[in-house]
C-alpha cells in the first residue's frame, strides 16, 4: 500500500471522514488529486458497504418483525448511515468540486452519482424526522384492520391475506363496496398531516442537493433532460390499446353490476378484483373471451399438484438455472421470509433485498399458491438475479441501470413463464390443450392485457400525482381531488363512494407511505418487452417474418444465449448510462412501445373488431 493510501486509511478511521481532505500531505498537486480520490473512493466503498449491511439487517429485522425494539433499531442505524454518506458528500463536494478536468470518465462518473446525497443532505434532527414520518407511515399501513361486512365482530381484516382474497374473488358488489371504502378510509387518511410534513422535509432535502423539488431529484436517476416528456409521449402512444381494452371491460361489468354505471364512461374502481384497480386480471373470468377454451390460470392446478411456496421458489430458480444465469446461494435459502408468519406482523409487500456484503440477498414475501404469486415470484428473484450480475461492482454502481431496469428483469423472464407453452413443459397445463390457435391466443393475450395494460396509466399517474405536489402546482387542500382527477383522466376510473378532502386515498397504497419511486413501473412495463423481443431473437424463438413464431407465445426457457445477453447487460449496474446499456440488452438505445405495441396486435385488432359490434365507444367523459 502506498503512503498516501494508507494515509487515508488511518484519517478516515481516526476522524470519521471528517475534513480528512484537508491535509497537505495527500493533496500534493492536481495529478496526485486524480489518483488519491480513486483511493479515497475505493476506502469509503469498503465503508459504505458494511455500514449499508448494518442498516440492511435492521430494516429487514422490522420489515420481518413490527415491533417497537426493531423500530428504534432501524432508524438508529438508518441515522448512522446517512450521518456516514453526508460525511462522505461533504468531502466530495469540497474537495473535488466538479473536477470536470479529471480525465478518468469511470471516476468522473463515481463523483456525479456521489454528489445527489438524497434525504441524508438533511441537518440530523430534520434527517430523524424525516426517518420517524416515513416509518411511522408505513408502519400504520402495514398494521391497519378494517371491519367485517355487516357484522359486529372485531376488526380483524388485514390487507394480506384477508382484502386482498375479499377484491380478488368476491363479486357482491355491497360487500366490495364496503371493503374498499373502509381500507381507503383507515389506511389512507389518518397520514395525510404527516404526508405533508413528509413533503416539507422532501423538498428541503432536494434543495440540499440543489435540486428544486424532490420530484425533481427523483428524475435524475433517468439522467436525461426530456424524461417526462418521453414517458408522456410512451402513453399516448399506448393509450388507444388501454382505451379498448377499457371499452370492452366497461361493457362485460355493466352487465353484471349495471346500477353502478352512468353515463360518464367511467368505471367504479371496487368493480376491477383489485384495491387500486391497478390491474384487472382478477375479474378475467367475468368477461372471457372465448370461455370454452383454456385459460392461464393454473392456480387449481398447483394445488392439486400440492405445490408450496417453497417449490415456487424452487421452479423460478430453475428457470433463471436454466438459461445459465447465477443459483440463489445458500444464504438466500436460509435467511428468506417467503410466507406470513402467524405469530407476528410484518410488511408483506414483496420485496427483494441485497445486503451489500456480495453474500446475502433474500426475499420476504407473503406467497399463496396461486398464478399471480408465482409471477411475481419470477419478478422478486429478477431483482435478485441482478443483484448477483452486479455484485463485483463498487458500491456505488450496484444498482439497475435506471430504476425501470430492476423492475424489467423478473417481468421480462415471466413473459415466458406465464406463456402455454411453457406451463405445459413445467406440467401446470394439461397437453391436450390447444396453445397456439386463434381463440386460445385471444384469451391469453387477453388475461395479459388486463395485467399488464390495466397497469399503465396507474404506474404513471402515481409519480405525476407526486411531481405535482413536489412542484407546489397542489397544496394539502387538493390532495385527494387531485388524486381522483388523474384517476378519472388517465384510468377512467371513479370511487364507489363519496370521496373528500377529509381523505387521503393515494395514501392507501404502499408506496404513498414508503415513499417509493413509482414511475420504475411503468419504464418497467415498456422496456421488459423490448428485452423479451431482442431475447426471444437471441433465442431463435421469435420471428416477425414467421407466423409460427409470435412474439407473445415465445419461451426463453433453457436458452444459455438468450441467457448470455441478459448476464451482459446486468452485470454493468449502473457503470454506464442506461442507454449505453440498452443498446447492449437491445440494439436500441431508446425506450420504445412498438415491442408492446406488436405483443398485443392480435387482441387490439380483436377489440377493435368487438367494441364496434357491441357499439362500445372507447373513451369516456
Amino acid at each position: 500500500m502506498k503512503m498516501e493510501t494508507l494515509q487515508i486509511s488511518i484519517f478516515l478511521l481516526a476522524c470519521s471522514l471528517s475534513a480528512c481532505w484537508t491535509l497537505p500531505s495527500i493533496r500534493k498537486n492536481e495529478n496526485d488529486l486524480e489518483s488519491e480520490a480513486r483511493d479515497y473512493l475505493a476506502e469509503i466503498d469498503r465503508l459504505t458497504s458494511q455500514k449499508c449491511y448494518e442498516s440492511t439487517v435492521a430494516e429487514w429485522d422490522y420489515a420481518t418483525d413490527i415491533n417497537t425494539q426493531n423500530e428504534k433499531a432501524k432508524l438508529k442505524m438508518s441515522l448512522e448511515l446517512a450521518k456516514l454518506t453526508k460525511e462522505i458528500w461533504t468531502n466530495v463536494t469540497i474537495t473535488f468540486k466538479e473536477r470536470q478536468d479529471f480525465k478518468d470518465p469511470d471516476l468522473l462518473r463515481k463523483l456525479k452519482k456521489i454528489r445527489v446525497l438524497g434525504s441524508a443532505a438533511l441537518p440530523d434532527d430534520e434527517y430523524k424526522k424525516y426517518a420517524q414520518l416515513e416509518t411511522s407511515m408505513t408502519k400504520h399501513y402495514s398494521t391497519t384492520k378494517v371491519c367485517p361486512f355487516e357484522t359486529r365482530e372485531a376488526c380483524i381484516y388485514s390487507l394480506e391475506p384477508d382484502l386482498t382474497k375479499i377484491m380478488r374473488e368476491s363479486r357482491y358488489e355491497g360487500a366490495l363496496r364496503h371493503f374498499w371504502t373502509q381500507w381507503h378510509d383507515k389506511s389512507g387518511g389518518p397520514i395525510k398531516k404527516s404526508y405533508k410534513q413528509f413533503i416539507e422535509i422532501s423538498n428541503q432535502a432536494a434543495k440540499l442537493n440543489n435540486f428544486n423539488d424532490m420530484g425533481e431529484l427523483w428524475l435524475t436517476a433517468y439522467e436525461s433532460e426530456t424524461i417526462k416528456d418521453d414517458v408522456e409521449q410512451l402513453w399516448q402512444t399506448l393509450k388507444p390499446l388501454y382505451q379498448n381494452i377499457h371499452a370492452y371491460v366497461r361493457a362485460k361489468l355493466r352487465n353484471v353490476y349495471g346500477d353502478q354505471f352512468s353515463d360518464d364512461g367511467l368505471i367504479p374502481a371496487h368493480l376491477l378484483g383489485n384495491m387500486w384497480a391497478q390491474s384487472w386480471e382478477n375479474i378475467y373470468s367475468l368477461m372471457v373471451p372465448y370461455p370454452k377454451k383454456s385459460s392461464i390460470d393454473v392456480t387449481q392446478e398447483m394445488i392439486k399438484q400440492g405445490y408450496t411456496p417453497l417449490k415456487m421458489f424452487q421452479v423460478a430458480d430453475e428457470f433463471f438455472t436454466s438459461m445459465g444465469l447465477i443459483p440463489m446461494p445458500n444464504e438466500f435459502w436460509k435467511q428468506s421470509l417467503i410466507e406470513k408468519p402467524k405469530n407476528r406482523e410484518v410488511v408483506c409487500h414483496a420485496s427483494a433485498w441485497d445486503f451489500c456484503n456480495g453474500k446475502d440477498f433474500r426475499i420476504k414475501q407473503c406467497t399463496r399458491v396461486t398464478t399471480k404469486d408465482l409471477v411475481i415470484v419470477h419478478h422478486e428473484m429478477g431483482h435478485i438475479q441482478y443483484q448477483l450480475q452486479y455484485k463485483h461492482q463498487p458500491y456505488i454502481y450496484r444498482e439497475g441501470a435506471n430504476p425501470g431496469f430492476h423492475e424489467a428483469v423478473g417481468d421480462t423472464i415471466a413473459l415466458s413463464v406465464i406463456t402455454p407453452k411453457h406451463l405445459r413443459k413445467i406440467g401446470l397445463l394439461d397437453k391436450t390443450v390447444p396453445i397456439d390457435d386463434h381463440e386460445t391466443s385471444i384469451n391469453f393475450l387477453f388475461a395479459m392485457a388486463l395485467e399488464k395494460i390495466a397497469f399503465l396509466p396507474f404506474s404513471y399517474l402515481i409519480d405525476k400525482y407526486r411531481w405535482d405536489i413536489f412542484d407546489g402546482t397542489v397544496d394539502e387542500s387538493q390532495y385527494n381531488t387531485h388524486w381522483w382527477k388523474l384517476r378519472k383522466e388517465y384510468q377512467g376510473i371513479k370511487p364507489p363512494s363519496v370521496r373528500t378532502e377529509e381523505h387521503f386515498d393515494a395514501g392507501a397504497k404502499f408506496h404513498i407511505p414508503a415513499n417509493v419511486e413509482y414511475l420504475r413501473y411503468f419504464v418497467s412495463t415498456v422496456i421488459q418487452f423490448q428485452f423479451h423481443r431482442s431475447l426471444c431473437t437471441e433465442a431463435s424463438q421469435y420471428s416477425p417474418e414467421d407466423p409460427a413464431k409470435p412474439l407473445h407465445n415465445c419461451d426463453i426457457y433453457g436458452s444459455k444465449v438468450a441467457g448470455a445477453k441478459l448476464a451482459d447487460g446486468l452485470s454493468m449496474g449502473s457503470s454506464r448510462k442506461w442507454p449505453e446499456i440498452m443498446k447492449v440488452m437491445t440494439g436500441q438505445e431508446k425506450m420504445d412501445a412498438s415491442a408492446i405495441r406488436e405483443y398485443f396486435k392480435p387482441l387490439e385488432d380483436w377489440l377493435t373488431s368487438v367494441n364496434e359490434k357491441m357499439r362500445e365507444t372507447p373513451g369516456w367523459n
